[in-house]
């Protein structure tokens, strides 16, 4: 974390407080970066907003820049903003979906964090980060290049936000139930699929250094022991990783990242593969 350079902040003028704000000026506090505001409206003039909160800044000591834009929606705004500017993370701030709009139509937060190139930041409460627990979530049993390229990435920012923070890293991972673990093939017998499975975490743990205290392995859906675990510990922020999708894959709500966001009560930093972002860099 602390080497980005330069923070994308969505402003959303109808929110009553800016979370995403509050937590920016925190993170660049620590690391120094530099603050870009936007706010992404078509119809309305918020120059007067943005002044005001740049003006603020500037007196408080931070590095500010600040626009209004707007290409076609939020999320595809949010992105092209952060490719012009090169910021190094996007701060949101996450307000939940009511259910109906859910099934009616994919949320804009899912959006973005399919398609945004650079880490995204989806903050859910003012909560302080100083001294607090960060929480990576992985899945050790997977073991595949492309998984250890993602858990080292989640693991490593994980590392650097504690640091940042002075704060403490606690690793998560699901481990699926036995009869689960028998259908997803490999293993004839449940107690065979769970060694292998304690083998993977001690493997991870050797290779990324996560003592005992520090590695929670629980039975059940991902989505569920990573909410009843950061819940547990009360950590700050939870990271995560997650593969973009695009085509009729899109539509199909399931991933694991995306299910987490409105279960979690702490902020969530989402992460992406590398060759998932060059993919999207192309893209845009």
């Amino acid at each position: 974390m602390q080497t980005i350079r330069s923070l994308l902040v969505v402003i959303e003028p109808h929110l009553m407080e800016s979370f995403a704000l509050k937590r920016a000026k925190e993170i660049a506090k620590a690391s120094k970066a530099h603050l870009h505001l936007l706010i992404g409206d078509k119809e309305h003039d918020h120059s007067a907003l943005l002044n005001v909160l740049t003006n603020s800044l500037i007196t408080e000591g931070y590095s500010v820049t600040s626009r209004q834009a707007w290409h076609d929606n939020l999320h595809t705004t949010i992105i092209k903003e952060q490719q012009i500017e090169g910021c190094g993370l996007v701060i949101k701030q996450h307000v939940d979906d009511s259910i109906l709009k859910k099934i009616l139509l994919t949320p804009d937060d899912w959006k973005l964090l399919r398609d945004c190139p650079t880490p995204v930041l989806l903050v859910r409460t003012t909560k302080p980060w100083s001294s607090g627990v960060v929480l990576a979530a992985v899945d050790v049993g997977n073991g595949d290049e492309d998984h250890m390229a993602l858990h080292k990435t989640i693991i490593d920012q994980g590392f650097r936000i504690a640091s940042l923070t002075h704060g403490e890293l606690h690793v998560v991972s699901a481990h699926p139930a036995p009869t689960l673990a028998v259908m997803d093939a490999a293993y004839p017998i449940d107690t065979e699929y769970e060694a292998s499975f304690r083998a993977a975490s001690k493997e991870f743990q050797r290779r990324f250094e996560i003592s005992d205290e520090r590695m929670h392995i629980k039975e059940g859906p991902a989505d569920i022991i990573i909410q009843q675990v950061a819940r547990k510990l009360d950590a700050v922020v939870t990271v995560i990783g997650t593969v973009a999708r695009t085509g009729l894959s899109a539509a199909l709500i399931g991933n694991t990242a995306e299910i987490v966001i409105d279960k979690l009560e702490s902020d969530v930093l989402v992460l992406k593969p590398e060759d998932i972002v060059k993919e999207l860099e192309q893209k845009v």
